[in-house]
C-alpha cells in the first residue's frame, strides 16, 4: 500500500454510522460518533449518519430541532439523517422502552437511501444496533457494533423502576443486534465477558477504547475560579456530565450536608437533576451549573480541586463513564466512588490519577476529599498523572486508528468471504490478544 493509500484507506467507500447521539451533543457517546464519522469523511469515504434529534444529557430535544419530523444536514463533510423519536423527561423501564421503540420504528421506516459498504453502530441505543444489523443484512455488508454500554446489565444494575423485566428484554435485543456482526468493538475489556455471554464468539471481539475528545485546559485557573464564584481556600468538588440514576449523585448531596466548608458543584443535566435539586434544598454549599461549552469545559474542570465520579454500588461491568477521559485531561485528581471490581475502577487505577472509595458512602468520599485538599502539592502530583495517561493510551489519533483497523479488518474479511459477512463469525484474533494490542 502506498503512503497516499495509507492516508486515505476508505476513499470511495460508502460508510453508514448509526448512533442515536450525535453533534451538537457535547457529552456522552455523541462526540465519539461525531469525530469518527468526520474522520472517515476526511479520509475520502462517503460517510452518512443515521441519528436522532439532539437531546442528551438534558433529555429534552434541543429547541432548534423541536417539531421536526425528519432533518437532513451536512456537517463537516458528513451527511446526517435525523429521525424524530420520543424523549422521556424521566427514566422508567416503560419510558425507556418507548424511547427505543420510537427510534426503531422511524429508523426502519425511513433509513438513508443507497447501499453502504459497511454499517457501524454505537450501542446504546438498542434500537440503533437492531436498525444497523437489519440494514447490514439487507445489503449483505458487514455490521460492526461498538458496545459503549451493556444495556441489559444497565437495566438490572441502575435502579430504574421495572429494571428487572427491562433487563431481560434489553439483553434479547442486544443478542439480536450482535448475532450477525462481522466484528464487535467494546470500549473496555471488562465488557468482553458480558458480550461473550450474549453469544458473541470471543474471536470476533476487539477492544477499541474511547479517546479524549476535548482539548487540554488553557485558561488561568484563578481567573476561572473567580468568574465562577469559587473562593480561594474553599475546597471545590465537581461532578460533570449526566445526572441519571446509575450515577447515584445523592452521595454528593450527602457530602455537602456533612461538610458545610466544602463546595459541591454538579455541572451538567439529566433526568435526575430536579430530584437532586429538591434533595439539596437549603444547602448553600451546593451549586447546579448547566453544561459548560466546548471552549470552556476543561478550564472549568481544571479550576476544581477534586473531580468526582460516582456510581451506584450495583453498577459493575455495564458502563465506563466517558467523563473520565475529560477528567484525566484536566490534570486534577479524581475521587471515584464506585465498585472496586468494575471497569471504572480499573481505569482510575491504570491512570494513577485518582483514588477509589466505597460507593454510596458519603463519609468515605469526604475523607478522600479532605486528604487531597489538605495537601495541594500531593493532589497536583496525583492529577498530573492524568494527561500522561491520556498521551500514552487515550489520544485521539490512536483511538481513531484503532477504529480504522477494526473497519479495515471487517471489510477485508467480507471481501475474502465473497461479501457474505453476516453468515457467521469472522476473524481469528482472540479478545485477549486484541486487548494487549490496543493497550500498548
Amino acid at each position: 500500500m502506498s503512503a497516499a493509500e495509507h492516508q486515505r484507506p476508505f476513499e470511495n467507500r460508502h460508510l453508514l454510522v448509526v448512533s442515536t447521539n450525535y453533534a451538537p451533543e457535547l457529552t456522552g457517546i455523541g462526540p465519539y460518533a461525531t469525530q469518527l464519522a468526520e474522520h472517515w469523511a476526511a479520509s475520502g469515504a462517503r460517510t452518512e449518519v443515521l441519528t436522532g434529534m439532539p437531546h442528551y444529557p438534558a433529555w429534552r430535544v434541543d429547541e432548534e430541532y423541536r417539531g421536526a419530523w425528519r432533518r437532513e444536514e451536512e456537517r463537516r463533510g458528513v451527511r446526517v439523517h435525523r429521525r424524530r423519536h420520543y424523549v422521556p423527561s424521566r427514566q422508567t423501564a416503560l419510558r425507556r422502552g418507548l424511547f427505543e421503540a420510537s427510534v426503531l420504528l422511524h429508523g426502519v421506516l425511513a433509513p438513508p437511501p443507497g447501499r453502504p459498504d459497511a454499517v457501524v453502530s454505537q450501542m446504546p441505543s438498542l434500537a440503533g444496533g437492531v436498525i444497523a444489523a437489519r440494514l447490514a443484512r439487507r445489503h449483505r455488508v458487514p455490521h460492526i457494533p461498538v458496545v459503549q454500554d451493556l444495556m441489559g446489565a444497565a437495566a438490572a444494575q441502575s435502579g430504574i423502576r421495572g429494571g428487572g423485566r427491562a433487563a431481560v428484554v434489553a439483553s434479547r435485543a442486544e443478542r439480536h443486534a450482535l448475532a450477525g456482526a462481522a466484528l464487535v468493538g467494546v470500549i473496555h475489556e471488562s465488557f468482553v465477558e458480558g458480550v461473550t455471554a450474549l453469544g458473541v464468539d470471543p474471536g470476533r471481539i476487539r477492544v477499541v477504547p474511547n479517546w479524549t475528545h476535548v482539548e487540554r485546559p488553557s485558561g488561568d485557573r484563578a481567573a476561572t475560579r473567580a468568574r465562577l464564584g469559587w473562593r480561594e481556600g474553599t475546597p471545590v468538588v465537581l461532578h460533570s456530565g449526566n445526572m441519571g440514576l446509575k450515577q447515584g449523585l445523592d452521595v454528593l448531596v450527602a457530602l455537602a450536608r456533612l461538610a458545610p466548608d466544602v463546595r459541591v458543584v454538579l455541572m451538567g443535566d439529566g433526568n435526575q437533576r430536579e430530584a437532586l435539586r429538591a434533595l439539596a434544598a437549603g444547602l448553600p454549599n451546593i451549586d447546579f451549573l448547566p453544561p459548560a461549552g466546548a471552549d470552556d469545559f476543561t478550564d472549568v474542570l481544571a479550576a476544581a480541586d477534586v473531580l468526582a465520579v460516582t456510581q451506584r454500588a450495583s453498577v459493575l461491568d455495564m458502563s465506563v463513564p466517558s467523563k473520565l477521559t475529560s477528567y484525566f485531561v484536566s490534570g486534577r485528581p479524581v475521587v471515584a466512588s464506585v465498585a472496586g471490581e468494575g471497569g471504572t475502577a480499573d481505569e482510575v487505577r491504570r491512570s494513577g490519577a485518582g483514588v477509589l472509595v466505597a460507593p454510596e458512602d458519603a463519609a468515605a468520599l469526604l475523607g478522600a476529599v479532605r486528604e487531597l485538599t489538605a495537601d495541594p502539592a500531593a493532589a497536583d502530583a496525583l492529577g498530573a498523572h492524568g494527561p500522561g495517561y491520556v498521551a500514552r493510551h487515550l489520544g485521539r489519533d490512536a483511538g481513531l486508528a484503532r477504529f480504522d483497523a477494526l473497519l479495515s479488518e471487517a471489510l477485508a474479511d467480507a471481501s475474502s468471504a465473497g461479501s457474505r459477512p453476516g453468515d457467521g463469525p469472522v476473524g481469528d484474533v482472540r479478545a485477549g490478544e486484541a486487548q494487549g494490542r490496543t493497550r500498548r
